[in-house]
């Protein structure tokens, strides 16, 4: 017999956002969704209230296609899932995303594939890699950024202005232009995650490299844990984290139906 789950009215308010960010913690795996619940940046549901907590989803603003869920019951957060709109993917606790994607497979009729998300995080020093081109950002740099990704030019703050006010940000700025960055993508008390990004014609150079490295140190002196987290497969990103002398402490795992990949396409 299938265990009840309470219902989920819709998504939380602001103070429930809060109490959600305050029932999952602070730790390399939660950095993202903490920030974007006590900033009001995502949408967010569970079963009931946040506590007791059985399960959770977070759709963030940024990556709306790719909401983050928590917690170890699948049928929770199939049940959950069902309510967002616009999902193509949900990354989850490695434990439960086979229960998951026998559910989705089940109920949709949809292969799933499964790839891992590995986080890092750094203790050590962060060894300098200079180049003469990166530098940190300030308010002032907004307009270098226009060129960039969203993603890669206000993460997960909202805005550029307030990524550049409240985050850390560094980039290899050449003939007037950012063409690479390296950015606190979030940050909660203890963590600060990375991103980097470099535009295809600058890549190899050690750009990311450099900037990555300088946010990162900056990160340490704030008494902050730098946070690195990339897909398996992505070499490129590993290698400059092996770089950095980031370690791996976890993985979750992104569960893929392939019929919402092909409705994208």
């Amino acid at each position: 017999m299938r265990s009840a789950h309470p219902s989920c009215s819709g998504p939380l308010d602001l103070d429930g956002c809060r109490a959600l960010a305050d029932v999952l913690g602070d730790r390399p795996e939660t950095v993202i969704a903490v920030q974007v619940l006590e900033h009001g940046l995502c949408k967010a549901y569970v079963p009931g209230t946040p506590s007791p907590f059985t399960g959770a989803i977070v759709q963030t603003a940024t990556l709306p296609g790719e909401p983050v869920g928590f917690g170890a019951d699948p049928q929770v957060l199939w049940e959950l899932l069902k309510m967002i709109e616009g999902w193509r993917c949900v990354l989850v606790d490695a434990g439960c995303a086979s229960g998951l994607g026998n559910l989705i497979e089940k109920e949709c009729g949809s292969p799933v594939r499964y790839v891992d998300d590995v986080y890092h995080t750094v203790t050590a020093p962060v060894p300098t890699f200079r180049d003469n081109a990166v530098r940190l950002l300030t308010e002032a740099d907004a307009g270098l950024l226009q060129t960039i990704p969203l993603e890669f030019r206000a993460g997960f703050w909202g805005g550029t202005q307030t990524l550049l006010a409240e985050g850390i940000v560094a980039g290899a700025v050449i003939a007037g232009e950012a063409v690479a960055t390296a950015l606190t993508a979030a940050r909660s008390r203890r963590c600060a995650d990375i991103a980097v990004y470099t535009r295809e014609e600058f890549r190899n150079r050690g750009l990311a490299t450099a900037a990555a490295a300088l946010v990162a140190r900056c990160v340490q002196q704030a008494g902050q844990t730098p946070v690195w987290s990339t897909g398996e497969h992505n070499i490129a990103s590993l290698r400059v984290a092996r770089k950095l002398r980031f370690v791996e402490v976890s993985r979750r795992t992104y569960v893929v139906p392939q019929n919402r990949l092909q409705a994208r396409q």
